[in-house]
């Protein structure tokens, strides 16, 4: 009998936790390593006057907004499927998935909405890929973009991860954004570990993602064909 594949989860403990048990409910095994933790930047309650829409690029970004405001009655636009499931289990009733990147997002908003009927209020943390409001106002809205979390990058892996690279007892890294990509090109480059990823296989979430995983000499890497974490589930479990 084969080893059960056993793959490396980076990302923030609320969105790898149910990724690690989709991946253990698929017979895969994980070793959780989240390489940014996230926290609220504090402020009051905000000034939704003349807002129509709330634009979310993660699902930090929606947690963070329904900490800071009781109101659920705006039509939230999200980048993926992911951040909208995160939307409508805040309570959040009518939502709309753009399921794929911040060009989806664009393009899902400028062929439902109105730039006449209000602002847009982007949700958003310290770091923004991509620029989604010159996007979109290239097309008359007006974005606002409202900063309500931060993700403090970690100095250095943990010591289940160290020794796994080390014993080569994990197959794979899933990657989901080009900073964390980056983060951990850096950390393990800096453990003296880079040697350990041409046995590993790389599933990023996007090409953007596995461009800035290319400084690593990787086995295989693995693109979702669509820019969203069911996409990249299906890969893994039909690879």
């Amino acid at each position: 009998m084969s080893d059960p594949v056993r793959l490396l989860i980076t990302r923030p403990a609320e969105d790898a936790e149910p990724l690690a048990k989709a991946l253990n409910e698929r017979g895969i095994e994980t070793v959780l390593e989240p390489l940014m933790s996230v926290t609220d930047v504090e402020g009051p309650e905000l000034n939704l006057d003349g807002v129509q829409t709330l634009l979310i690029t993660s699902a930090n970004g929606i947690r963070a907004f329904a900490r800071r405001q009781q109101d659920r009655g705006l039509t939230v636009y999200a980048v993926g499927d992911s951040s909208a499931r995160a939307a409508k289990e805040l309570g959040f009733e009518s939502v709309e998935s753009a399921s794929g990147d911040v060009q989806a997002l664009a393009a899902l908003v400028r062929a439902e909405l109105d730039p006449k009927a209000g602002a847009l209020l982007h949700v958003a943390g310290t770091h923004v890929a991509g620029d989604l409001a010159g996007m979109l106002e290239g097309s008359g809205f007006d974005v606002r973009r409202e900063v309500l979390y931060q993700a403090v990058a970690v100095e250095a892996f943990g010591l289940e991860t160290l020794e796994a690279l080390r014993a080569g007892t994990i197959n794979g890294v899933l990657l989901f954004s080009r900073r964390t990509a980056g983060l951990f090109s850096s950390l393990v480059t800096g453990a003296g570990l880079s040697g350990a990823c041409g046995k590993l296989t790389v599933y990023c979430l996007s090409p953007a993602v596995a461009e800035k995983a290319q400084g690593l000499e990787w086995r295989e890497v693995v693109v979702a064909p669509e820019p969203n974490q069911d996409a990249l589930l299906k890969v893994i479990e039909t690879g």
